[in-house]
């Protein structure tokens, strides 16, 4: 549009204002209903309307995802590391570490006890069956010297008849 369609207009608009009288009725009767009937139809089609209408209506749809919460905590980086400690009846443990899925030590060999005091440093959950397995492995141990101790002394009587 130009600068002179626009004063046109409003001088077009500005003649009509002065020539008509300014009253809302000559607007409501343009239109085939009353007033009446204006105010209720509104009222009829907001009962027609069901609650989750009204919901969805009122408040958009909330977004997909997880919502952004701002944390003022800072990110820190984790290192995964599995120790995997081995033992066997006869009380020997071994200890194997991975860092993600690259081998750092295979087959370190290590005291009961290291494992043992280990343990309940971690926590009170493991070194209980931790326990129970290196005493077992005791009493196996202590039974095998018993009958090793038995042995040497026939040996040493053994040996006693010949030099005799």
């Amino acid at each position: 549009m130009t600068v002179d369609a626009l004063t046109r207009t409003d001088a077009v608009s500005e003649e009509a204002a002065t020539e008509a009288p300014v009253d809302s009725t000559p607007q409501a009767e343009t239109t085939s209903e009353t007033p009446e009937a204006k105010t209720e139809a509104p009222e009829a089609s907001a009962s027609s309307e069901t609650p989750a209408e009204e919901n969805t209506a009122e408040s958009p749809k909330p977004k997909r995802g997880r919502p952004k919460v701002a944390t003022t905590a800072k990110k820190t980086r984790t290192v995964e590391l599995t120790l995997t400690v081995t033992g066997t009846a006869d009380g020997e443990w071994q200890a194997e570490l991975k860092n993600g899925t690259k081998w750092v030590a295979k087959g370190l060999e290590i005291p009961a006890a290291a494992v043992s005091r280990a343990a309940k440093e971690l926590h009170a959950d493991l070194s209980g069956p931790i326990d129970e397995v290196i005493n077992a492995a005791r009493e196996l141990q202590a039974a095998k010297v018993a009958q090793l101790e038995a042995e040497l002394e026939k040996a040493k009587l053994a040996l006693a008849e010949l030099d005799a």
